[in-house]
């Protein structure tokens, strides 16, 4: 390892900590979420909500200074796989009355 990029790793790695952390808290509150959207019948994904999230999230990074595209592209990802997993919770269940 160069010793140089160190200091820059560990800044890293411990920002890697803090998004896994909020990561996995982002992903209970999609599950309690789904059981909702199955509770009342509403569609696992509101595209008008994905926009919006997508969007606010650019914005807030491009007000402190970024060009919003690496957000945006992250941002794109997380909701895809979000929504995925609402998808999939919602139709387990759906299954699970089925039966």
């Amino acid at each position: 390892m160069v010793k140089v990029l160190k200091p820059y790793r560990e800044k890293i790695d411990q920002l890697d900590n803090e998004i896994v952390d909020l990561l996995v808290q982002r992903e209970k509150i999609i599950r309690e979420v789904a059981d909702v959207k199955y509770d009342h019948n509403i569609d696992p994904v509101l595209l008008d909500r994905v926009a919006e999230v997508r969007e606010r999230c650019v914005a807030r990074a491009q007000d402190q200074g970024s060009d919003g595209n690496y957000v945006r592209e992250t941002y794109k990802k997380l909701i895809d796989l979000s929504c995925a997993l609402e998808e999939e919770i919602i139709a387990l269940k759906s299954c699970k009355k089925a039966s």
